[in-house]
């Protein structure tokens, strides 16, 4: 049985591959790998987010039921 790793497991794993793709040192192959890797792991990282955004509006219930105000953008 395979389980996913944590949201912080997961983009710690992602900011080391952009460090190493940054440094433009890797052969294609191992950068496109890496690419890869990169791209799915941006994915589930943004499934759990996208998951914590909908918990945070469940429990942010009014007298009149859920509100469904968006959260502040940080940039």
């Amino acid at each position: 049985m395979s389980t996913k790793p944590a949201f912080e497991e997961s983009l710690a794993s992602l900011e080391s591959k952009v460090r190493k793709l940054e440094s433009g040192e890797l052969p294609l192959d191992e950068a496109l790998k890496l690419f890869e890797e990169g791209v799915e792991l941006a994915k589930g990282c943004h499934e759990a987010l996208d998951a914590a955004e909908q918990r945070v509006a469940a429990l942010s219930q009014g007298p009149a039921g859920p509100t469904a105000e968006p959260l502040e953008d940080p940039s």
